[in-house]
């Protein structure tokens, strides 16, 4: 079975784009199968569950989403395969810019979209940074200047990525993501692999429930900015 991951900034598009990979897939004899990761609420199962593609969602809730991304991978390549899948999609809530769900030896994808600014390349990090391909999306409610100064930013951040642009809406350039992810690698599973890059560092007393605010409640692993 393969596994691709898709991270991205909240309304960046994610969700259309896997969509579209996901109708390629099955037009071509695939059997793709997705799993969701968000924090609060997600409504996108049913998108996928109308066009026939095996979905399931996973929420956070009070967890920081790619932690709980990392502690239930293995979980879900298992359950991808009990579908009778060939291959897992994985969508991450990509709430975070500095953490990135991308694992060595899988095909990681970061979606960005044209009208998040031109310096957003620079302001995500790893989930665009080690993306063997990034998907740039709504390209067609921007001028052809600005899609070219918001590649060429986004090739500044990870020169050897595969960029390609792809429209949400009709699906235009699914289909060249499409031959991407039939060059992928098959696996054997995601256990013991390892995360192309570290997760934050955490444990402090917020993360275990305080809301009082002080530094007399800052207990753990926290950082203080010097104002001199």
């Amino acid at each position: 079975m393969k596994m691709v991951t898709v991270a991205g900034a909240p309304s960046c598009g994610k969700t259309s784009v896997i969509l579209h990979l996901a109708q390629e897939l099955k037009g071509r004899g695939h059997k793709p199968a997705v799993v969701k990761f968000d924090c609060i609420s997600s409504q996108d199962e049913a998108v996928y569950r109308d066009v026939g593609i095996e979905v399931t969602t996973g929420l956070a809730g009070g967890l920081c989403p790619d932690h709980f991304f990392v502690s239930n991978i293995d979980a879900s390549w298992l359950w991808a395969k009990e579908t009778g899948a060939d291959i897992l999609i994985t969508e991450s809530a990509g709430l975070c810019s500095r953490c990135s769900p991308h694992i060595k030896g899988i095909t990681a994808v970061c979606v960005i979209d044209n009208l998040s600014g031109v310096n957003t390349p620079r302001k995500i990090g790893p989930m665009l940074r080690t993306a063997d391909i990034v998907i740039i999306t709504k390209g067609d409610i921007v001028s052809q200047a600005e899609r070219e100064v918001f590649a060429y930013r986004v090739r500044r951040v990870n020169p050897s990525a595969r960029i390609f642009a792809c429209n949400g809406l009709t699906g235009q350039g699914a289909f060249a993501l499409y031959r991407e992810i039939e060059r992928s690698p098959e696996i054997d599973g995601v256990e013991g692999l390892i995360l192309r890059f570290t997760m934050p560092a955490a444990l402090c007393s917020y993360c275990l429930g305080e809301r009082k605010v002080g530094h007399d409640y800052q207990i753990g692993n926290t950082r203080t900015m010097n104002f001199n």
